[in-house]
């Protein structure tokens, strides 16, 4: 059935299984602010991911592997898919030990993602990832950031013990809809994802709770000023409990009980459950589902499950197969970005999927970012007032992001503010002039034309378009073993 070579050294492992890993995609910074303490090794301070920017402005790195590509499931998208003909590998536990405290120590890494497929069935695959990151914590003493992917179907117990031993967890959705799961991935169910979503969400909270937190997670980049008056409204938005009929009832877990075992005394560690939060990755381009579709499930992800974050991963055709895009079909990296964009906008902005999209264009207008699409399809509501205008409004604002707005709300309490001040709080005035006055004064022109104002906008965004599409290249996530031999001893 696999492809193993009778005897594997750990570099052709370590070859194998990096390589296959590149499709899990994690780009973000943990959440976790831990620092180091005596008798352990490594910390998790403004820790991340390869190919992310901690707060402290760090490019950040972490040894990115499965535990192994063997998979019992065929999911059609996957290349390490059952039927593929396809080297196969596994690290034992404690090969992944080595291999993260050696890269550690030659400071390539600040932390591991792990992730595997499927090995005989789920428990089995959970119950080794769990044994990696117990030798992890105890007997290596490795105080560095874990980011573990679970296998839906694994039982609540062993989901525990994992959200006890790494800093962020993550359950796979896949597909946005059951529908396109079914199609390409016949062994998984929205159900056997959605279970443990729930039950890492409830243990979060009760974790968070016992602590005299709130329950649900806090979102980085969001101004505490600014929450009040934003955030915590009861219209609809983010937080809130908006009805998305269709969505939250894909979306319903019966089964929200959670068996807690006893493996925080056994490992006398005081450890949270999951600090960084969690997180999900939905494949884009792979099935049939439009732009607003995927946006509705993630905000009711964002709402039911208080997901730290939903990554989006444009489909690389690596398989040949009728149910999906042709091999040689272009990734639409294009897609991905204005969805994170999207995204985003859920996230900080105060925005709703039913603002983002018209009912009879459920996409995205790639050509230019979602907040400059919605603020042209609402040229009745601008220009607004710099020096009056509310915060909610200053945020839809083009050009205009959180930090700025709280910059301009600081500055109006001691006077009128001027095209000048807004550079120097670094609103993007390229965007935002065709939206705002300044005391009644637009900046260069005074016409509110959506041609006038489109064609200006998609002029700006050509060149990152073409950064995305034209360049003919993929964006390459770092590799540690391009520029380094392995060295071990």
């Amino acid at each position: 059935m696999y492809n193993i070579a009778a005897e594997q050294s750990i570099e052709e492992k370590l070859n194998i299984l990096s390589d296959a890993a590149k499709y899990d995609v994690a780009c973000t910074s943990s959440g976790v602010s831990r620092r180091g303490k005596k008798g352990y090794l490594g910390n998790s301070v403004a820790a991340g991911v390869c190919h992310s920017f901690a707060a402290d402005g760090r490019c950040i790195s972490l040894l990115k592997i499965l535990m192994s590509n063997a998979c019992v499931y065929d999911c059609k998208y996957c290349k390490n898919r059952v039927s593929n003909d396809v080297p196969r590998a596994t690290f034992t536990p404690d090969e992944i030990c080595t291999l993260t405290i050696e890269f550690y120590k030659r400071n390539y890494i600040e932390g591991l993602f792990l992730s595997s497929g499927v090995i005989r069935n789920p428990d089995y695959t959970m119950e080794k990832i769990c044994e990696t990151l117990r030798l992890l914590r105890t007997r290596y003493m490795f105080n560095g950031y874990i980011h573990v992917k679970t296998i839906p179907g694994a039982s609540s117990e062993l989901i525990y013990s994992a959200g006890l031993l790494a800093d962020r967890i993550s359950v796979n959705m896949e597909m946005p809809t059951q529908e396109s799961l079914q199609n390409v991935a016949p062994n998984k169910s929205m159900q056997s994802i959605l279970v443990p979503m729930n039950q890492i969400t409830d243990t979060i909270a009760a974790h968070r709770l016992a602590q005299g937190k709130q329950a649900r997670m806090e979102r980085n980049g969001i101004n505490d000023y600014l929450v009040d008056t934003i955030w915590n409204r009861a219209d609809g938005r983010i937080g809130c409990d908006k009805d998305y009929s269709e969505t939250n009832k894909m979306l319903s877990v019966s089964d929200s009980s959670f068996k807690y075992p006893a493996e925080q005394k056994d490992l006398k560690l005081k450890r949270d459950f999951a600090p960084g939060g969690q997180s999900t990755q939905m494949i884009i381009g792979a099935g049939n589902e439009t732009d607003y579709q995927i946006i509705k499930t993630s905000q009711a992800l964002y709402q039911r499950f208080d997901l730290k974050r939903v990554f989006y991963s444009g489909y690389i055709p690596v398989n040949d197969d009728a149910a999906l895009p042709a091999i040689g079909t272009p990734v639409p990296l294009l897609r991905e970005h204005r969805l994170y964009q999207t995204d985003w906008l859920l996230r900080f902005y105060g925005f709703d999927t039913e603002e983002l999209f018209t009912k009879d264009n459920p996409f995205l207008d790639y050509r230019v970012d979602p907040k400059c699409n919605w603020a042209l399809r609402h040229l009745e509501q601008f220009p607004v007032e710099i020096n009056t205008a509310s915060a909610d409004m200053l945020l839809r604002v083009p050009g205009i992001g959180p930090n700025s707005v709280k910059r301009i709300l600081e500055c109006r309490r001691y006077g009128s503010i001027n095209f000048a001040m807004l550079k120097k709080m670094r609103v993007v005035l390229k965007r935002a002039q065709y939206f705002i006055t300044c005391n009644g004064s637009m900046l260069g022109t005074k016409l509110i034309d959506y041609d006038y104002i489109a064609s200006r906008l998609i002029a700006e965004d050509r060149e990152e378009v073409y950064a995305i599409t034209d360049s003919g290249t993929c964006a390459r996530q770092m590799n540690l073993f391009t520029d380094f031999n392995l060295a071990t001893g």
